[in-house]
């Protein structure tokens, strides 16, 4: 079968599943496009976003620039650590795959931090996203792959028990039994090397059955696509597996809402699921902030922001007083 068959193939099938299951039609057409684009984009290094105010919980800034006829929207992500559906939702109106010679792609390198505690590592699920703390102030960010339908990645406080470089795979019953109603048979064990699941390195947590690990099909970082393990970019599974040690605590969540602020502005961050139903308005911004003395909030941006879903945070307040009130309105 040729790779423009199996594409065809793939898109076929994916066109005839719920919607939730139609990511599934892009691995063909990752693998076929995203060659070329990496190899003049690469990927960037990990960077270390510093909070001058401890009590602030935004990072990041996000900018624009300007894509290449070679480029998809999945190489600019992986050259700037964002993954596939954070990467869509800031740019709607851009194609995935031929975003255009000279197109203005936005990159949502700007967050809220979730509402966990400041240590270790947390993931957030709503946003495919991972915290690394190297302090209360300094933080890393990474994309990740999540658990599909089905087969969810759980939610809890854990902490790494092991660290492997260079892993072999030992697929559960469960996974063999799925790949064998596909007519595929998975050997009992997968030896390191390019066609190994988990990649180069393996962070296994004290649920054994869940691991943070690399991947060989980069293509699924930023989309719910794993068997309920959390999948990293290579270079990024790298990076992290040196800063971290055994006993390092791992809090995952699930916050398709977040509210932070910077300095004296108040952020809205909606990644609500695809017809999810949204949140009731009231409901957004918690009373303890909406109703604190000296806030003022802007209602009409949080209903425009919730019903974007765009994925990075937006202006929605600020404490009275504040003289930077529409900045960010100006630009987005």
């Amino acid at each position: 079968m040729t790779m423009m068959t199996a594409c065809l193939s793939n898109a076929r099938r994916a066109s005839e599943r719920p919607a939730s299951h139609r990511r599934w039609q892009w691995c063909a057409r990752a693998v076929a496009l995203l060659g070329l684009g990496m190899l003049a984009l690469g990927a960037a290094q990990a960077k270390v976003y510093r909070l001058v105010d401890p009590s602030d919980s935004v990072i990041g800034t996000p900018f624009y620039v300007k894509a290449r006829k070679a480029h998809t929207l999945l190489d600019v992500g992986r050259h700037h650590g964002i993954g596939v559906d954070e990467m869509q939702q800031a740019n709607p109106l851009v194609d995935m795959w031929l975003p255009g010679e000279g197109t203005a792609v936005l990159v949502p390198d700007r967050h809220v931090l979730p509402d966990a505690p400041r240590t270790g590592i947390v993931l957030n699920l709503a946003e495919r996203r991972m915290y690394h703390y190297r302090s209360a102030t300094e933080i890393e960010t990474f994309s990740i792959g999540i658990g599909r339908e089905g087969w969810e990645t759980p939610v809890g406080s854990y902490h790494i028990i092991e660290k492997t470089e260079n892993p072999s795979w030992t697929p559960p019953a469960s996974i063999r039994a799925e790949y064998a109603k596909r007519g595929k048979t998975l050997p009992a064990v997968v030896p390191p090397g390019p066609e190994n699941p988990l990649g180069s390195h393996r962070l296994r947590l004290n649920n054994p059955s869940y691991l943070i690990h690399g991947t060989n099909k980069p293509w699924g970082v930023g989309m719910p696509v794993s068997s309920g393990c959390t999948r990293m970019f290579p270079e990024d599974i790298g990076h992290l597996f040196d800063q971290v040690s055994v006993g390092t605590p791992v809090t995952i969540v699930d916050q398709p809402y977040k509210v932070g602020w910077l300095g004296d502005q108040l952020f809205l961050e909606v990644s609500r699921e695809e017809g999810g139903t949204p949140r009731p308005i009231e409901e957004v911004i918690p009373p303890s902030i909406a109703e604190a003395e000296g806030v003022l909030i802007d209602w009409d941006a949080v209903r425009r922001i919730q019903r974007e879903n765009a994925g990075f945070p937006q202006l929605v307040g600020s404490r009275r007083g504040s003289r930077s009130w529409h900045h960010f309105d100006m630009i987005f």
